[in-house]
């Protein structure tokens, strides 16, 4: 059995009621008497009562303290005290008020979160590093305690704009069509409250904030990625209309490296050796991202073949909170072919190295045409590729335009 059932009686519901029914019957109570909607002073305290009501009633903590102690157990938290008020609940019911102005500016519950894009190194990257970020930070001013006049309580309700903030311009689009636009009051510059010039503020010239510096330290953990976001809580911009200030977030992005590619948290590179090292092996020093140098080395024997790939475990990107547990450094091998080779050095190359396993099918070579490949350019079209067998001398030939035929046995 509850001890006081005032709260119960204002929303018409039972001390039994379920979250559901009070939510049902607060909404009922606040459309029908929200100042914007009955302006009658006997609607505003019945909107302000359920108001109250509901904000206790709706917290189950605070519904129990009221249950078993009564209403002068929750004054301070709620039902009356120096909570939040009737139009902060409705608004945070309804997600908003009507929009229908009278009721002055609602008070924001969070501020704007500002985000600003750091470039980064893969060496930053891969070691970690704490970089400093200097910002421009609006705060409330503490001369005046955001109030923006000298003297306590000597603000008012803007009268240009009734306390919104904005005023509606109408604008002549042409014969018989008109615009209706928002803008900012300047006369209260959009903060719905008028200073008297002669009371105004030194220290923030009468509008409430001043901008100050701030120096923020932002740790790069090892192993973090492009776009990954690092977020300073409520440190973004201050206002006397916003509750809790927004987030500054730091989005990290990664700059092109010269020698390595980050694909997850593998290292890719690219390395040129020549035919000689490809068959016979080879040996080159590759400066890591943390300043050591590694030498990497053929297995004997081992032939390479263009484009492969080849690993080193363990040297890849630190894994991010668990920056022993690492990716791999693969390498692309690409070998340099020579562009020609005298007949001494094939006669020699043909003896070492294996017979061709090509086994062309047997045929009558007095029948064949035979053919010489020529370079032909990427993406070039038939036409054009046909044009490389074009003989050098066809400008002596009759007709000028003959092209060169493949040669028959």
């Amino acid at each position: 059995m509850v001890r006081d059932s005032k709260f119960y009686d204002v929303l018409g519901v039972s001390p039994d009621a379920s979250e559901g029914d009070i939510k049902k019957a607060y909404r009922k109570i606040a459309i029908q008497c929200h100042p914007d909607k009955n302006p009658s002073p006997e609607a505003a305290e019945k909107f302000k009562a359920a108001s109250q009501a509901y904000e206790v009633l709706s917290d189950e903590d605070k519904r129990k303290t009221y249950d078993r102690y009564g209403e002068e157990a929750v004054n301070g938290e709620g039902g009356g005290g120096p909570g939040m008020s009737a139009q902060d609940i409705f608004s945070q019911f309804f997600g908003g008020g009507f929009g229908g102005g009278g009721g002055g500016r609602s008070q924001e519950s969070r501020g704007k979160d500002v985000g600003h894009a750091m470039p980064v190194s893969l060496e930053d990257l891969y070691n970690g590093k704490t970089r400093k970020l200097a910002l421009n930070k609006q705060v409330i001013c503490s001369t005046c305690n955001g109030s923006g006049s000298k003297t306590k309580g000597r603000t008012s309700t803007c009268q240009e704009c009734r306390g919104q903030g904005i005023r509606v311009v109408v604008r002549q689009l042409g014969p018989g069509m008109v615009q209706q636009m928002q803008t900012t009051c300047p006369a209260c510059k959009g903060e719905g409250v008028a200073v008297d010039p002669k009371d105004r503020c030194t220290a923030c010239s009468g509008n409430r904030v001043s901008n100050e510096k701030k120096i923020l330290e932002v740790h790069i953990d090892k192993g973090m990625k492009h776009n990954d976001k690092i977020t300073f809580s409520r440190e973004g911009d201050q206002h006397p209309d916003i509750k809790i200030p927004g987030d500054v977030v730091i989005v990290l992005q990664e700059k092109k490296h010269e020698r390595f590619e980050r694909k997850g948290q593998d290292l890719v590179m690219h390395k040129t050796i020549s035919l000689a090292e490809a068959l016979c092996g080879f040996s080159f020093p590759i400066k890591h991202l943390d300043g050591r140098t590694l030498l990497v080395k053929s297995q004997p024997g081992n032939v390479v073949k263009p484009g492969k790939t080849m690993a080193i475990p363990n040297e890849g990107m630190p894994k991010h909170r668990n920056p022993f547990d690492k990716g791999s450094l693969l390498i692309v091998m690409d070998v340099e072919m020579p562009d020609t080779l005298s007949a001494d050095v094939l006669k020699q190359l043909s003896k070492v190295l294996p017979d061709s396993k090509s086994s062309p099918e047997k045929f009558d070579a007095s029948e064949a045409e035979e053919c010489f490949l020529h370079d032909a350019a990427p993406g070039a079209s038939r036409d054009t590729r046909s044009s490389l067998h074009d003989d050098d001398d066809d400008d002596d030939m009759d007709g000028g335009g003959q092209r060169a035929q493949c040669v028959h046995q």
